[in-house]
């Protein structure tokens, strides 16, 4: 009974043996092979046909402006530093430091009490002379009536008494009118319209005419200037641009992301700088916002001309290799084609090419890392508002 027993035990022990290892191999190498098969088949079913998707945008004819750009600073059209023309006490201040002051405003009175008294007395002085002048005249006349009963020389020393009176009223005349600009220049105004500065004298001070401070500096931002530099090479250029008219000039931010102003290019300075080999040049802005502040720091771009119906594409479709620069285009069957295209000028994210491409066909602006030439496309027309924006802004 006992050794019966234990060749029963042996024998269920060697049944389940082979079950479990029929099932380790049904899921451990059956199901691998299975998928080693599919992907074999797929392999050689061929690669996959699905269409690559690409943007795309339509080569255009169009004019397109040239621009050269530089660096410069904002000055202020005229820039004057307001001082006092006589010596005195100020007894008012009439403006506050940056208010933006018209010509003519006051921008502060110094004690006028010693200039009224000596325009008064300068008065006095004619009144005076005027009064002796008349005496002297009827004189005259009583000599000339007299006729030989008059010396010549009573008649002649009357005269010459009234030549001298009158010319001392002559004198009291110019007195009259130096005292006169002088009680004046005890209100100092502004002499140009602008935004004052730091105010450099405070009430109650003692200012005299000899000194170099001044009472306040005034910029003119109405219209404002723009000093930039441009290299040597380009001068001729921007000499027949301006000789035509004029050319426009946009002053943006040092990024080049945000338009400023918009104004006109007015002087190309008289000589080119041997140090830098580069020209200064002067732009003038209306400035009406004030956008465009006295001292700033801008990127400038001047239109030096106009390209009239040039071949344009965005910057986007123009790929470059070793062999020079290319660009995809997309055909009627959806599928892509190679150019080798020559690009002249470049702006505003578009390029101009002379050759290798048309008005009218469709480049491939994305997406170009996965096309080949022949690869069949699914397209999607670009955004252009950026382009649009930038247009918008000039």
């Amino acid at each position: 009974m006992t050794r019966s027993r234990t060749i029963r035990w042996g024998l269920l022990a060697a049944a389940l043996f082979a079950a479990g290892g029929y099932a380790a191999w049904r899921h451990g190498f059956g199901a691998p092979r299975t998928e080693l098969a599919n992907s074999a088949q797929k392999s050689r079913s061929g690669p996959s046909t699905s269409p690559v998707p690409v943007k795309i945008a339509a080569v255009e004819k169009a004019d397109f402006p040239v621009y050269l750009t530089g660096l410069g600073n904002v000055q202020g059209f005229n820039t004057v530093v307001v001082r006092t023309r006589v010596d005195g006490q100020i007894n008012r201040i009439g403006f506050t430091e940056g208010q933006f002051v018209k010509q003519g405003d006051v921008l502060a009175e110094i004690d006028p009490r010693p200039f009224q008294a000596a325009f008064d007395q300068a008065n006095a002085k004619k009144a005076q002379d005027q009064a002796n002048l008349a005496n002297a005249q009827l004189d005259l006349q009583r000599f000339t009536r007299l006729g030989e009963f008059a010396t010549k020389q009573q008649t002649d020393t009357q005269r010459s008494t009234v030549q001298q009176l009158s010319a001392q009223i002559e004198a009291d005349e110019a007195a009259i009118a130096n005292t006169r600009t002088q009680l004046d220049y005890a209100t100092i105004r502004a002499p140009i319209a602008g935004v004052t500065g730091f105010r450099q004298v405070d009430q109650g001070n003692i200012v005299n005419a000899a000194t170099q401070t001044g009472i306040v500096t005034i910029a003119q931002i109405e219209p404002i200037a723009v000093i930039f530099t441009a290299p040597e090479e380009q001068l001729p250029q921007i000499k027949a641009a301006l000789a035509t008219a004029p050319p426009k000039v946009i002053a943006t931010s040092t990024d080049g992301k945000k338009v400023l102003s918009t104004g006109t290019l007015s002087l190309i300075n008289n000589q080119v700088d041997i140090t830098s080999g580069t020209i200064r040049l002067k732009a003038t802005f209306d400035n009406k916002d004030h956008a465009l502040w006295p001292g700033q720091a801008v990127a400038t771009r001047l239109l030096i001309t106009t390209l009239r119906d040039a071949t344009v594409i965005p910057d986007d479709a123009v790929q470059h290799s070793n062999d020079g620069l290319y660009a995809f285009t997309v055909n009627q069957d959806n599928k892509a084609e190679f150019h080798k295209i020559t690009v002249t000028k470049s702006g505003d994210g578009r390029s101009v090419v002379d050759d290798g491409l048309s008005p009218g066909m469709q480049v491939i602006t994305a997406g170009q890392y996965k096309v080949q030439p022949g690869s069949v496309v699914s397209t999607a027309v670009a955004s252009s508002e950026t382009a649009t924006a930038k247009v918008k802004q000039e």
